[in-house]
């Protein structure tokens, strides 16, 4: 498996572990000009749950990887926590806030993957 695939992998993976749900994966590698291959794009119920998912990526992509995510931004207000592992983006929303950026239709023209939600 590709490097690129095995990280988005483990970053939905640590999604999972904290029940972040409506987890939805943007290919990006055929659209040209673009700031990264993928983003993993889910969402948490409350502030405290988006840090959970966050933190809980950040810890298992290192575990699992090696991988250090390069930056953050969005921790202070836990609305939308964008968190940056070059090739992917991880996109972490409160309901409504992604519901209002709407992410996915901006990149109409990647290819979109909904993975379930576990319960």
């Amino acid at each position: 498996m590709d490097e690129t695939k095995d990280l988005v992998k483990k970053i939905t993976e640590g999604i999972q572990e904290k029940k972040g749900r409506n987890i939805v994966i943007a290919d990006l590698t055929n659209i040209e000009d673009t700031i990264c291959k993928y983003f993993v794009i889910c969402q948490g119920n409350s502030p405290s749950q988006v840090l959970a998912i966050v933190d809980s990526v950040k810890e298992y992509v290192r575990k699992t990887t090696g991988h250090k995510v390069y930056g953050m931004d969005g921790v202070r207000n836990a609305q939308w926590v964008a968190m940056d592992y070059g090739d992917v983006l991880v996109h972490v929303f409160l309901p409504e806030v992604r519901d209002f950026y709407n992410l996915e239709h901006l990149w109409a023209d990647a290819k979109l993957t909904s993975l379930p939600d576990i319960d």
